[in-house]
């Protein structure tokens, strides 16, 4: 059986997407990680399949690239809500479901194959802290550590190893290196859970990036400019001083349908 997909891509966090609003598609976690295996198949960092929604526009199924499911992607919510704009699904604003719960997104810009999309993330209700790293959830677990340069960091060997330090954090986690630029600009490199690699970029490890800078040394900032190794992002949040807690989380930054293809299931 043949199945079409998108590739999209955001800020160089890279998804294939399917519309499986008829149910054709199968979502193994073998024929997941095959698709997102770069050598042996398309190619990304998530897949996500677009079904009806019920109360929202539509509703987003988030696979991790080793065909694990994920609670949320920010970039991958952002290609997403430009996914449904290429297939005429709702208005300018948009809702979706996702495993976190209902987000609404907002089209900027969009023509056949771009758009700047904004994305709403779920509140931070708590931050842990420790010997100088903080953890919180923006979606999905992050862990976020400040460093004087990004440039230097081994991403890969310190990343791995506090994402598997089940010990502190039971259900794995996000690691994000953060280089504070000045008083609303950050440089951000991340190791992916699920992907077990650093990315390009990450969606709401920049938003988790944001809230700790807020939090641990800025408080008068509330929108940050984050420079990833892909592109650059932009966070904005209300915070109430004094606590922990952080609303109205909007991610914004390009989109771009990358190509449009069709795969055989049999040869996966």
């Amino acid at each position: 059986m043949r199945t079409a997909f998108a590739k999209y891509e955001g800020a160089g966090n890279d998804f294939i997407l399917i519309d499986n609003r008829e149910g054709g598609f199968a979502p193994d976690p073998q024929r997941i990680a095959r698709l997102c295996d770069r050598h042996f198949g398309i190619g990304a960092d998530g897949l996500m399949t677009l079904t009806a929604g019920r109360g929202a526009d539509c509703t987003m199924h988030y696979y991790n690239a080793d065909g694990s499911a994920g609670e949320m992607c920010g970039n991958g919510a952002r290609c997403f809500t430009l996914f449904t704009e290429h297939l005429g699904i709702g208005g300018r604003e948009k809702s979706f479901d996702a495993t976190d719960g209902r987000h609404k997104a907002i089209v900027r810009q969009a023509d056949a194959s771009t758009g700047e999309i904004e994305v709403g993330l779920i509140d931070v209700e708590r931050i842990d802290a420790g010997a100088g790293w903080w953890f919180l959830n923006t979606g999905v677990p992050h862990y976020v550590e400040f460093v004087a340069a990004t440039a230097t960091v081994d991403v890969l060997t310190r990343g791995r190893q506090i994402r598997n330090d089940l010990a502190r954090f039971p259900q794995g986690t996000n690691v994000d290196f953060v280089e504070i630029v000045n008083a609303n600009t950050l440089r951000m490199r991340t190791y992916e859970r699920g992907v077990e690699n650093e990315t390009l970029a990450c969606g709401t490890g920049a938003a988790a990036a944001a809230v700790i800078a807020n939090f641990a040394r800025h408080p008068q900032t509330d929108t940050f400019l984050i420079h990833v190794p892909g592109g650059l992002l932009r966070v904005a949040f209300t915070h109430m001083p004094g606590t922990q807690r952080y609303t109205g989380i909007r991610l914004s930054g390009p989109a771009r349908r990358v190509f449009e293809g069709t795969f055989d299931t049999a040869d996966l």
